[in-house]
């Protein structure tokens, strides 16, 4: 799907707007990548660029890292504060750190909101010399009756809003694995980072109907859908859902690139 400038901006701030589905909804990390982070890095201070409510921030606070958030979404911010994270309000290239300097620049499922010029420059400011930055991304697809549900059932109840459908699991994991390598690239090319490299994890979720249509008022395109459009796209997938048993597994690979600081 592609939206203009103040569209993307709205769809950024969208998902506060149910800071605790979204906590209890969004996949966490794997332990093998929180384990590669930690040890990457080289001391304790962590900066976790668009926090959200937490979901990677508290593994690293738990894998015994001093973990300080920036997010723009006071409501997302307040979720995870009240979940032990330390967050200052703002967006990450606006973001005063005064000063401070930190061992790890992390930025899960949230990098592709900074913007790519500001971003690097700012993370070479906060990140210490021979410390690195890591972002993460999740790609899934469901079963192709589950995807091909959602794709008719958003096409019948938003058919002026453009939503791009068909692409396999394989090809979304290429397509995300192409974009870290051209992050790093991005990265290397400003002068101030030495290496790039790729790290990823894959797993399994299963999800009953309940669940994923929970997990589904949390995606970014739902975010563009009145209360009646929201409904009518629940009830056409949870039926697709229901028809295969209630329930069904997917496989997620959570793919990184991280980048040394010079």
């Amino acid at each position: 799907m592609t939206v203009d400038k103040d569209t993307a901006e709205r769809l950024a701030l969208s998902f506060g707007a149910d800071a605790a589905r979204y906590d209890r909804t969004r996949p966490t990390y794997p332990d093998a990548l929180v384990r590669k982070i930690v040890s990457a890095s080289p001391g304790p201070r962590v900066l976790d660029v668009g926090c959200g409510t937490g979901v990677l921030s508290r593994p690293l606070l738990d894998a015994g890292c001093e973990v300080l958030g920036v997010e723009p979404d006071e409501r997302m911010a307040e979720f995870a504060r009240g979940g032990g994270v330390d967050v200052e309000i703002a967006k990450f290239e606006a973001w005063d750190p005064a000063g401070r300097e930190f061992d790890a620049v992390v930025a899960g499922q949230s990098w592709h909101w900074v913007d790519a010029e500001a971003g690097p420059r700012q993370v070479a400011r906060v990140l210490r010399p021979g410390g690195v930055f890591v972002a993460l991304w999740h790609v899934f697809a469901p079963p192709e009756p589950i995807e091909q549900a959602f794709a008719d059932a958003f096409r019948k109840v938003a058919p002026d809003i453009p939503f791009r459908v068909g692409q396999s699991r394989a090809e979304a994991l290429k397509a995300y694995q192409e974009g870290c390598v051209r992050t790093g690239e991005a990265f290397v090319s400003t002068g101030e980072f030495t290496s790039s490299e790729q790290w990823a994890a894959g797993w399994a979720h299963t999800y009953t109907t309940a669940e994923y249509l929970d997990l589904l008022r949390t995606t970014g395109s739902v975010a563009l859908l009145g209360a009646e459009q929201l409904t009518g796209l629940l009830d056409d997938v949870g039926r697709a859902i229901d028809a295969i048993g209630g329930r069904f597994e997917t496989h997620y690979d959570t793919v990184a690139v991280a980048v040394t600081r010079g």
